[in-house]
């Protein structure tokens, strides 16, 4: 089969694409599936270049996020069928723990073998496509702003890294909630198609600090005072952007984070935690409700995810230069077919 494959762990150069990769075997309690479409994340960044203390197995097929038609079923299989559409949750919640696309095969491939455990049934108006880029950063996304952070109406939401799969997702839930969401994206562009997907303001980032900007809309926060700044951050870059959050919130507020795309040991001040009163709050990956719940705004046309472009297993490297440099606008999507 075709697939987008690692060897070792290294720089873009180090992703390469294989016309006669071994097919995948269908163990008793397993099924293949024909993948439909798989869509990247920064993740799949991290596997490519190595993570401390995680052992990947090589060589590596990634791709956490795809969906497909089931093509070929284990003998203790018996809750599914040939031909069924899937989305494959990549979380192994069963076994020893891990994800698909990291210490198994994963989707970036023309076919993928996984436990049967793994399957979420999908609906027939739910496009490959569109439940492909659910599980990594919209799963993430909704139990982050909704299960953890329980975002309301009218809060003020400052969100940061707004342009990508996570931040997309966060300004259509933030939105859907009814909350007054600002969004910082690196170009007027994408400012633009955030301001189309419902963001109240923008701020670009590479002409204006943004925690000036929420001192001069809302006010300088105040630890004597409820009502200046923002209600809640969303803040999963890290970097020398956490203080700067530390600053916007309002007495009260919330903090709310995923990961730390641009750097996990930031620098911190104690002080603003006591004396705003503020909460941190951290979350982890999803649950499988969380991606019940996606599947069902996208069923009944509440919710459509942002694609950026679609890309063929040849041209994986070219699709993750674009989200390592950041040159994306919500989800890139690999199509097997092209």
């Amino acid at each position: 089969m075709r697939a987008a494959v690692i060897h070792e762990h290294g720089g873009p150069d180090h992703l390469v694409y294989e016309a006669n990769f071994p097919d995948p075997e269908c163990g008793p309690g397993d099924v293949v599936v024909r993948v439909k479409a798989s869509s990247l994340n920064y993740h799949d960044i991290f596997t490519r270049r190595g993570m401390p203390g995680i052992n990947v197995p090589m060589p590596c097929i990634m791709g956490l996020d795809f969906a497909g038609e089931i093509s070929e079923i284990g003998g203790d299989v018996t809750d599914w069928k040939v031909g069924q559409r899937v989305l494959v949750d990549p979380v192994d919640r069963v076994g020893p723990g891990g994800l698909i696309g990291e210490m198994w095969h994963g989707g970036l491939a023309e076919f993928c073998s996984v436990p049967a455990h793994h399957l979420v049934a999908l609906p027939d108006n739910v496009s490959f496509e569109q439940a492909a880029c659910l599980p990594v950063a919209y799963g993430t996304a909704h139990r982050m702003m909704y299960t953890v952070g329980d975002v309301q109406k009218d809060d003020k939401v400052l969100i940061l890294g707004a342009s990508g799969g996570v931040g997309t997702c966060a300004v259509l839930l933030a939105k859907a909630r009814g909350c007054e969401v600002i969004v910082c994206a690196s170009t007027d562009e994408k400012l633009k198609r955030l301001a189309e997907l419902g963001a109240d303001h923008g701020i670009n980032y590479t002409q204006e600090e943004f925690h000036k900007w929420v001192w001069n809309a809302f006010g300088k926060p105040h630890r004597r005072q409820w009502d200046k700044g923002v209600d809640v951050v969303v803040n999963f870059t890290g970097g020398d952007t956490w203080t700067k959050c530390m600053r916007v919130l309002r007495r009260g507020g919330k903090m709310l984070t995923c990961g730390a795309t641009a750097g996990y040991d930031p620098k911190t001040d104690l002080r603003y935690i006591w004396s705003f009163e503020f909460d941190i709050l951290g979350s982890n990956s999803w649950e499988p409700d969380d991606l019940t719940s996606l599947l069902g705004y996208i069923a009944e046309g509440k919710m459509t995810v942002p694609i950026d472009k679609s890309y063929g297993l040849e041209e994986v490297p070219e699709a993750m230069r674009v989200i390592e440099e950041r040159e994306v606008f919500g989800k890139i999507i690999i199509d097997p077919t092209l």
